[in-house]
């Protein structure tokens, strides 16, 4: 007889699920700095005339998520207090609204469409820009590990059958 392929799913998942939830939280990171970056009207140390306020660094916060806890940095701003659209205040569980957007984006809908969706849940618009910005990101991470070089312990193994 041939080979026969194991195929360990649980350790899929848990490599699947650290993916996703590292993917949940550097965009949920970039949000947030796009968040101040519009409050100040301006980039982080960039020099322009419409810039309405500096950065004063940031905090970090712990967030739920149902892809698992996220660390995120919560950018300070110095004349006036940041208070983001994406996470309510104080909160230390958020629904899978993030989480949402990047399957929005990935199921194909429109950028355009996921603009007019975040509106609607979450009370703001999250501009095409900042979407695509993300996205670009969310993919070049997909594209790295689909290319990766596969080495050490597989969650698979081969056995002979009898």
């Amino acid at each position: 007889m041939g080979q026969v392929i194991q195929i360990d799913e649980a350790r899929i998942k848990d490599h699947l699920g650290e993916m996703v939830r590292g993917t949940v939280e550097e965009t949920l990171n970039a949000m947030l700095e796009a968040e101040a970056d519009r409050l100040c009207r301006a980039g982080r140390y960039e020099r322009s005339e419409a810039r309405q306020d500096t950065r004063a660094g940031s905090y970090d916060w712990t967030l739920q998520t149902s892809a698992g806890e996220v660390n995120l940095k919560i950018p300070k701003l110095r004349r006036q207090t940041f208070e983001t659209a994406i996470i309510e205040r104080y909160r230390r569980r958020e629904s899978s609204v993030e989480e949402a957007l990047i399957e929005m984006y990935l199921a194909g809908i429109s950028v355009r469409r996921v603009e007019d969706l975040t509106e609607a849940l979450w009370g703001t618009r999250v501009s095409p820009s900042t979407v695509s910005n993300l996205n670009k990101k969310i993919y070049a991470k997909i594209e790295a590990w689909r290319r990766r070089r596969i080495e050490g312990e597989h969650p698979y193994s081969t056995s002979m059958a009898s």
